[in-house]
């Protein structure tokens, strides 16, 4: 089968490349020069323009964005119409918003053009592991692609399967998401109660790997715990700066449209938007309460520097 790749980044490289090794052909797009470069070493066939990988590709085409979620989809989908043609097949492997994958699915069958939203995890492993697919759209467009999925997974016959119509593959990556927010809090804050028990001087390092077999609360995340506290297990050189992809944010909304009590989705990304205060108004107001009810006594603040952080 051939298949285009627009968006030759970590992941979309990879992906490609795994499709590649299954048998595929694969012709790539990326704004990058170096980029491209870098992806033809991979074996992809590089293409210099959108009109250039759609008119390398056999009709019916099937196109794959492996873009960033919002505008840049968007774009890149105006971009891609005036060169497809009725009974092609776009499909977004990112982490788009369920909602806008609704959208773009109506807009493009008006062109008679077939729409796949396709939630894809796996990261930086995939390409060794496999992803996991959760992909959402028609019947026939899904069973199309099926030689690619088959590639993209673990195996053949696990870790991938169309769970719905427009929408769903991306909705059941974002409640994924949602869920691995949680899983990874609940890891944090554990981890974090034993290392201040100083009395038992714990070995981290040794915990998460004896918790990685039998256990019941093992799993992948805790296997890559345990593989990152043996290379450093104070974190030394890492900042308590925590990133969200934005899919966290739209689960908890999610959640509270359809009135689902998710308290630990929730609280764990709140403790994701409070890792990046470095200096919180909130614990200053708190103990400044303490002390005007209480005469609780106040930490002074250190004095300016002068310097920029």
């Amino acid at each position: 089968m051939e298949l285009g790749m627009v968006g030759l980044g970590r992941m979309g490289a990879n992906m490609a490349e795994r499709i590649i090794r299954g048998g595929h052909r694969v012709i790539g797009f990326d704004p990058g020069a170096a980029a491209r470069q870098a992806a033809q070493a991979k074996g992809i066939v590089p293409a210099a323009s959108l009109a250039e990988l759609v008119a390398a590709l056999p009709v019916p085409r099937a196109v794959w964005l492996m873009v960033p979620a919002g505008k840049v989809v968007d774009d890149t989908i105006a971009q891609l119409l005036p060169l497809l043609a009725p009974g092609d097949l776009v499909v977004d492997g990112g982490n788009s918003y369920y909602k806008d994958s609704q959208r773009r699915s109506r807009e493009l069958a008006g062109h008679g053009i077939a729409y796949i939203d396709c939630g894809t995890s796996g990261g930086v492993w995939g390409l060794k592991e496999g992803y996991s697919l959760m992909i959402g759209g028609d019947e026939a467009a899904v069973a199309r692609l099926g030689p690619v999925f088959t590639a993209l997974a673990p195996a053949p016959d696990r870790g991938w399967g169309r769970v719905g119509p427009s929408g769903a593959g991306h909705f059941t990556k974002m409640v994924h998401n949602g869920i691995e927010y949680g899983m990874m809090q609940a890891y944090a804050e554990g981890f974090a109660l034993m290392e201040r028990k100083e009395e038992f001087a714990l070995d981290l390092h040794q915990v998460a790997d004896i918790w990685r077999d039998g256990s019941v609360v093992r799993s992948w995340l805790l296997d890559l715990t345990a593989d990152a506290l043996g290379r450093d297990a104070r974190l030394s050189s890492v900042a308590p700066f925590v990133e969200d992809s934005g899919e966290g944010r739209w689960t908890v909304a999610e959640a509270i449209d359809l009135d689902v009590s998710a308290p630990v989705i929730t609280l764990s990304l709140l403790e994701r938007l409070r890792s990046r205060d470095k200096d919180s108004f909130t614990d200053k107001l708190l103990a400044t309460m303490r002390n005007e009810f209480g005469g609780h006594a106040l930490h002074a603040a250190p004095p300016a520097t002068g310097k920029p952080d």
